[in-house]
């Protein structure tokens, strides 16, 4: 399976133009999976009665451009729900299929957990016979949550992460494919967003043993993902069996 991600530098507020910037950028591109960046329409941005999608805007840009490319569009959008916010992460398969997670841990730090809700469920999508955890920014410092127990075989981070935190960003990535013994894709924006804050291209798809396997043109990042190797590695290295058993309350 091929997942080619945007490295995009999003546009504040500005949910059409940022719409057509990811079209043109991945006009000649083909993949089974494009990979989008958290809030790709709007930012990472608190002010999210102004911003979020009150008719599914983000959405429905999903749903054509899945249909258009023929293949899965996953990336995350603030929207509204019977009057709480939610940074969801959409995954929409070329048939319209629908799933979402909303993130989990919010980012205090910004005050992201004063303004959206906590999702509370840990959602795993089946696509192209791989078990996909999703996974949004600040989730990566959370390790418990993303433990593999033997229940997918790649997880999708997508990020806002700025350049002052990125040394954690890389690192927490290898370490999440090392210790769940599966692919990790991690899908950082790029540019200067309206809090001033910068991010540095910082993108990458490593395997189960920590090796980077991307391969990156400008600003698309691209990797293939081969679940027999990776079931290989998993029969010679059977880490998993030794995890430990526990149960995580949401």
């Amino acid at each position: 399976m091929k997942i080619t991600g945007l490295n995009l530098d999003i546009i504040w507020k500005n949910k059409l133009e940022n719409f057509e910037l990811i079209e043109k950028q991945l006009q000649s591109q083909e993949a089974d999976l494009f990979l989008l960046p958290e809030m790709f329409s709007t930012g990472f941005c608190m002010d999210a009665a102004e911003v979020s999608d009150k008719n599914q805007e983000s959405l429905e840009f999903l749903k054509r451009m899945a249909k258009e490319k023929n293949a899965a569009f996953c990336g995350s959008a603030p929207i509204e729900n019977k009057g709480n916010f939610y940074n969801r992460m959409y995954f929409v398969q070329p048939d319209s299929t629908i799933d979402f997670y909303d993130k989990r841990h919010l980012f205090s730090f910004s005050g992201e957990d004063k303004v959206y809700t906590p999702g509370k469920e840990r959602v795993i999508v089946n696509y192209n016979g791989f078990r996909i955890l999703l996974q949004v920014c600040y989730d990566l410092r959370f390790p418990v949550f993303a433990r593999n127990d033997d229940d997918y075989d790649a997880v999708l981070y997508v990020a806002n992460w700025p350049e002052k935190r990125v040394g954690a960003w890389e690192h927490l990535l290898k370490a999440r494919a090392i210790e769940n013994l599966s692919f990790v894709f991690g899908l950082n924006r790029i540019g200067t967003d309206g809090n001033h804050l910068f991010y540095q291209e910082s993108s990458h798809c490593f395997f189960a043993d920590g090796t980077e396997m991307s391969q990156k043109n400008g600003n698309i990042i691209s990797a293939e993902l081969n679940l027999d190797e990776l079931k290989a590695f998993r029969n010679h290295f059977q880490f998993l069996n030794d995890r430990d058993s526990f149960s995580i309350e949401l």
